[in-house]
């Protein structure tokens, strides 16, 4: 008997997640971000799913490998390029797509036969000061991008946003300027909006979008919800309860002995805690749903077992069903109960300890990756 805790990825969500994609940006084509194992889905069954898309998008030769191996044949886009020169050899057996953001980046490409003829992207910094060519070398890079590759495709312009996600503040718009200057005058397409951008700025559309979070059903905007916006969550982590105990008024539960009961209550112990990737700085009150009824978690989650309020729940048993996040509870609400952001409550799922269920299915352990 394994333990109750599992996560449950709904491939149809996956599905409905990209036509939502298309619908929005009707003339452009997209890039499926698939990069950190698919936001934690698992990049096999992400990319098997999302086949219907233009191409897909990730940060490292082992994910493009993985892809391949899963019979993906669409397009893979190395968003970080390649990081040594020995893997040029790799990239061109998986016939990969390349973004260069450095010129020892381009170095690397003239001096690699192997290479030459790939799909080459070239990555603009527009404001956000990550990774891309500052917009006075642009020129040069792609001049140099071009001589490299004879005969090959022109090389197609990206950059991306860095608060897309607040459409009320400016810095996309000036982002989207900085961009539109800077490739003026420049042959190839263009790549600019993520998954935010693709709802909040349709102007940054262009002939590509890449959007990650939304196709995973989570809303890319701050103050919107994900139904609100047509997406619907493809993880959910649940459990069961183990153990309902009633406490005492002014009795402390959980390490550290930081939460006291206000009353003599009734408690519940679920299986589950940040060993299974549940944020250990969760605050008290974080919202947990028992056979469907919103409580609430007290004190802060231990490595397998969290306690929660049953007062709101007053009849859960042993074996009651418990959601901690998904599609009756959104993943944004919990991680804003645990200061974190939702994409690193997805990644952080720790798939080793749990079992996954694709749809209903029944469970098969998850292969260590």
């Amino acid at each position: 008997m394994t333990r109750p805790a599992r996560v449950v990825i709904h491939l149809d969500a996956l599905s409905q997640n990209l036509k939502r994609v298309r619908q929005l940006a009707p003339r452009a084509r997209v890039m499926a971000v698939v990069k950190a194992d698919a936001y934690g889905h698992g990049i096999e069954r992400v990319g098997r799913t999302l086949a219907g898309s233009d191409a897909f998008g990730v940060s490292c030769l082992d994910e493009a490998q993985r892809l391949r191996h899963a019979g993906v044949m669409a397009p893979v886009v190395l968003l970080e390029g390649p990081f040594h020169e020995s893997e040029l050899d790799d990239i061109a057996d998986l016939n990969l797509d390349l973004v260069l953001h450095s010129n020892h980046q381009i170095d690397m490409l003239e001096g690699h036969g192997a290479a030459r003829g790939r799909q080459v992207w070239i990555k603009v910094d527009s404001g956000m000061h990550r990774l891309g060519f500052e917009t006075g070398v642009l020129a040069d890079a792609w001049r140099r991008v071009v001589a490299a590759q004879p005969g090959g495709p022109l090389p197609r312009l990206m950059t991306h946003f860095a608060q897309a996600g607040c459409p009320d503040d400016p810095m996309t718009s000036r982002q989207l300027g900085v961009f539109a200057d800077a490739c003026a005058g420049l042959p190839g397409e263009r790549s600019a909006a993520n998954s935010a951008a693709v709802i909040a700025f349709p102007d940054t559309q262009f002939d590509w979008v890449r959007p990650g979070l939304m196709l995973y059903g989570v809303s890319p905007l701050a103050g919107r919800n994900t139904a609100d916006l047509g997406l619907v969550p493809a993880m959910t982590l649940q459990s069961e309860i183990i153990a309902v105990r009633r406490v005492g008024a002014g009795e402390p539960v959980g390490y550290g002995a930081s939460w006291f009961a206000p009353e003599s209550m009734p408690i519940g112990i679920v299986a589950a805690g940040y060993g299974d990737g549940f944020p250990r700085h969760a605050r008290p009150g974080t919202p947990v749903l028992v056979g469907g009824v919103r409580c609430a978690m007290i004190g802060f989650a231990s490595m397998d077992m969290l306690a929660v309020d049953l007062r709101p729940a007053p009849s859960a048993q042993v074996g009651e069903a418990v959601e901690l996040w998904g599609r009756n509870l959104p993943i944004e609400e919990v991680a804003a109960h645990a200061d974190t952001v939702a994409y690193e409550l997805l990644c952080g799922v720790h798939r080793q300890r749990l079992l996954l269920i694709e749809d209903g299915q029944e469970p098969d352990p998850l292969p260590v990756q």
